[in-house]
């Protein structure tokens, strides 16, 4: 199991903020936002990190985590 974890939903919650808008602010497919959303995500380029960054007013740590994988 991945121990990255996503919190885009709580940013874009905080920012008062769909996942629809913040797609069009970034050019990227509600698709791809849903993937990354979901933790489903396998990897993300730092082109993209940094845009979602940039419309959130927040850094990646904001929006990456790490979880340490107790098995």
């Amino acid at each position: 199991m991945m121990a990255i974890v996503t919190n885009l939903d709580v940013m874009l919650a905080k920012r008062k903020m769909k996942l629809s808008e913040l797609s069009e602010r970034v050019n990227i497919s509600m698709a791809n936002l849903s993937i990354l959303k979901s933790g489903k995500a396998r990897a993300i380029r730092f082109s993209t990190l940094e845009a979602i960054c940039r419309e959130l007013e927040c850094k990646p740590g904001d929006i990456l985590d790490y979880e340490a994988d107790n098995n």
